[in-house]
């Protein structure tokens, strides 16, 4: 393709957005990801319509949550951006102080507790939070006009109340190399060529969550660069039907279970997250929507803002461990055994390894200081903290829960045998805890937990804490960075009477 061809959707950002209605409710959501024509694998096949496909539907679910939570909510859920002069979804709102930052966090507990699952939307708008500080970075070094066009941009996402998916993750090929000194340079996203109107670019983003359920995508680095990297420093947005754009939607632990009969077997049969492989073919991107082309300086520290932001938003996993204690609590109460010790003990553990989450997490978010942009950041020790708290504690947590649930949570019979004419009968009998409890009752509650400690959901909620947002020794070299131990030695030099 030479540079005059035009691609069919090489259009503006404004002109696409102005021509879709404005989502506000949940159902509108909805409707906005038809007849896309987005290309999707799943199975060995391509998806018609992943709106109605069974696997996919429940993690579309778990975004609509986030515009009904807006509604039902807005004092949590919405915030006033100063970018259009207008309440906005707080998923696109970029922080103005830490009480924004704050109330994030609260908002994001919030979302857990309603979808038990992972709801897709945080890395999108940690995204737009450091793209905000990042772009107007490397404008005052050198001159550039991005910050212009993300606001620009951001104004129109903001009135059209879009998703924004986060594109960072790059499969990264050998870990030994450095994207330019790849055998295969797709390893790494990178531009391939550049014209008068854009920038094309080949490559994959891995483990993208909800990138099918996004309408845009803002691609960035996934690490720091060096000179001969610069192909690789790159930061556009794209629609999500953008031509080029494919997805191959990620396998996860029971999703077979989808397409069953009935819905007690599913766990949690309403709600589910996603995460795919999306993949960029030659996708081109106007220079309106170009936010980095070549700065490769600026690349860590896009990381490393990002990673402040997003550490602190896995505060979204106390939401699904209110959910852990809650099922646990349940099921010892519908065994009968709610009223011993161990078992309180045992929630209590687990309610104070869910709290030590939040309380990083939201300190991180009450010691947040400003940026030059005018936007505020987390504090990036707290942030880390939080994170590898959350690496470790929910496992914990789900440990301590399939202890209280006991060996049935695994060995127990599917929904079609507690509905056959003969083995019904037997395991209603057979399964009962409580009197007073329907045995459904307790079927749906072992259900849940097996959902969110082995099954589909286990993936937000243990898989995802600890490889989502970098993987523990990530944050271990974050904590090491800033631990300032020279300091740390000198306090206790001069307590200790050590004068050097």
């Amino acid at each position: 393709m030479n540079a005059e061809t035009k691609h069919p959707r090489e259009e503006s950002a404004k002109a696409r957005l102005d021509r879709m209605p404005s989502i506000r409710t949940g159902d509108d959501y909805v409707d906005s990801l038809r007849n896309r024509g987005v290309t999707v694998y799943l199975f060995g096949e391509t998806v018609a319509e992943p709106v109605d496909n069974p696997m996919i539907r429940p993690s579309i679910n778990a975004l609509k949550a986030t515009y009904d939570l807006a509604i039902s909510d807005p004092d949590l859920a919405t915030a006033h951006s100063p970018i259009i002069d207008a309440p906005v979804n707080r998923f696109l709102h970029i922080p103005t102080s830490s009480e924004d930052l704050v109330t994030k966090n609260r908002m994001q507990r919030r979302m857990g507790q309603i979808t038990g699952t992972c709801f897709q939307r945080c890395a999108g708008l940690d995204t737009v939070s450091v793209l905000h500080s990042i772009t107007y970075d490397i404008d005052q070094k050198h001159g550039t006009a991005y910050h212009r066009r993300f606001l620009d941009f951001l104004a129109a996402a903001q009135r059209a109340n879009i998703i924004i998916g986060a594109g960072m993750t790059d499969p990264k090929g050998d870990r030994s190399k450095r994207p330019h000194e790849q055998a295969d340079p797709d390893m790494f996203l990178h531009v391939t060529r550049r014209t008068e109107r854009g920038i094309y670019v080949t490559g994959a983003k891995a483990h993208m969550t909800g990138g099918l359920n996004s309408h845009w995508i803002a691609v960035m680095p996934t690490m720091n660069l060096g000179e001969e990297d610069s192909d690789y420093a790159v930061v556009g947005l794209v629609p999500g039907d953008a031509e080029g754009i494919s997805y191959i939607y990620g396998r996860q632990s029971c999703d077979a279970r989808a397409f069953e009969a009935g819905e007690i077997d599913k766990g949690n049969a309403r709600f589910g997250g996603q995460e795919t492989l999306t993949v960029f073919d030659d996708v081109f991107i106007p220079w309106e929507h170009v936010l980095m082309d070549g700065e490769y300086e600026f690349a860590q520290e896009m990381v490393s803002r990002f990673t402040a932001y997003h550490r602190a938003s896995y505060v979204c996993k106390t939401g699904l461990g209110d959910v852990m204690v809650g099922a646990a609590a349940a099921i010892a109460e519908m065994n009968g055994a709610e009223k011993a010790s161990h078992i309180k003990d045992k929630l209590v553990e687990m309610v104070h390894l869910n709290e030590t989450i939040f309380s990083s997490g939201i300190a991180s978010s009450h010691e947040a200081k400003p940026l030059p942009s005018g936007a505020w950041m987390n504090d990036s020790m707290l942030s880390n903290v939080c994170k590898h708290n959350v690496t470790r504690f929910p496992y914990e947590i789900s440990r301590m829960a399939q202890d209280i649930a006991g060996g049935i949570v695994v060995t127990l019979p599917s929904e079609a045998d507690f509905e056959h004419e003969i083995a019904g009968p037997i395991l209603k009998k057979y399964m009962k805890g409580k009197d007073d409890i329907p045995v459904e009752h307790r079927q749906r509650m072992l259900r849940l937990i097996e959902n969110m400690t082995l099954g589909r959901n286990a993936v937000g909620y243990l898989t995802e804490s600890l490889h989502g947002a970098g993987s523990p020794q990530a944050q271990r070299i974050q904590i090491a960075r800033q631990m300032d131990a020279e300091g740390k030695k000198k306090l206790a030099r001069d307590l200790a009477g050590i004068r050097d």
